[in-house]
């Protein structure tokens, strides 16, 4: 069993990309901006939103974080996601999910240009991607591909089962490990809460992503001996173990799993630093003009 360290790729990619800015800004580019919105003081999205702002000044990017009360207008919201829109000086924008309920997400999503939603979450870049052409790809998908391509997994001809259906990663990664190309060109099952005989699915695949939400659901007797599984599952559970009392724990059960695996992602240290390193990426090829030409 390997280890697939995402932690320690996302350092790496980190270096790569403040190299790329500086050699960028000294051929006359802009340096890049990131704008992140975080309604209201969730103590998840708080963490979320200071590491990013914290990684964007590592490479060499400006940030800004437009920060609301929780009561905010959706009005409100709308009119500062069109005055960044119309900021040239900004190439990429995010809304911290979850965003309270009187404010419609899909609204939120939909306002924010294309061209800045630097999450993927548009549903024209959606479509992009769909299609095969250039788009931003969300950060967590984006972020499996990587690790992907840089532990050299083999992907063509390879049967995916992919566990979870959600917009942010269970859909587009499905999508995107049966694309014509590297990492792709997989044949892809996607299972959910609703699919019966469940391991028999998962028994027969080669590469397994798991993105359900629910602690320690994949178990080593729901995979083949020498699977690469990739765990993008995140609870925080109770524990008298830590001293915070609380401890994070995949939608895999690492111990079992990791046995039987020829490749495996931690929780955490896995999946989780790669989509931070992900939202610069797509923040670099923005200000590079290198998806919307």
């Amino acid at each position: 069993m390997q280890l697939i360290e995402g932690k320690k790729i996302s350092n790496e990619i980190k270096i790569e990309i403040a190299e790329e800015v500086k050699q960028f800004v000294a051929s006359g580019g802009k340096q890049p901006h990131l704008a992140a919105i975080l309604i209201g003081n969730d103590g998840a999205s708080e963490t979320y939103v200071g590491h990013k702002v914290k990684a964007c000044s590592q490479v060499g990017f400006k940030s800004t974080l437009v920060r609301f009360k929780d009561d905010v207008s959706e009005k409100e919201v709308i009119d500062k996601i069109q005055e960044i829109n119309n900021n040239d000086d900004i190439d990429g924008l995010i809304v911290q999910l979850p965003i309270p309920k009187h404010i419609s997400e899909e609204k939120v999503i939909k306002i924010i240009s294309p061209k800045k939603d630097v999450d993927g979450f548009h549903p024209e870049n959606v479509g992009r991607m769909v299609a095969g052409l250039p788009t931003f790809i969300s950060a967590t998908p984006f972020g499996i591909l990587e690790l992907l391509k840089r532990y050299n997994i083999e992907t063509q001809g390879k049967h995916c089962v992919v566990i979870g259906r959600s917009n942010i990663v269970g859909k587009p990664i499905s999508i995107l490990m049966s694309r014509k190309a590297y990492p792709g060109d997989s044949t892809v099952t996607v299972c959910h809460s609703r699919t019966k005989n469940i391991e028999e699915i998962t028994k027969q695949a080669d590469i397994i992503v798991v993105a359900l939400g629910y602690a320690e659901y994949l178990k080593a007797n729901m995979i083949k001996e020498g699977a690469v599984v990739i765990d993008v599952g995140i609870t925080r559970v109770k524990s008298d173990k830590t001293k915070s009392g609380w401890k994070l724990l995949g939608d895999v059960k690492f111990d079992e799993v990791s046995k039987k695996s020829s490749f495996i992602t931690p929780v955490p240290g896995g999946v989780g630093p790669m989509t931070i390193v992900s939202l610069l990426k797509n923040t670099l090829l923005s200000a590079k003009g290198s998806i919307y030409k």
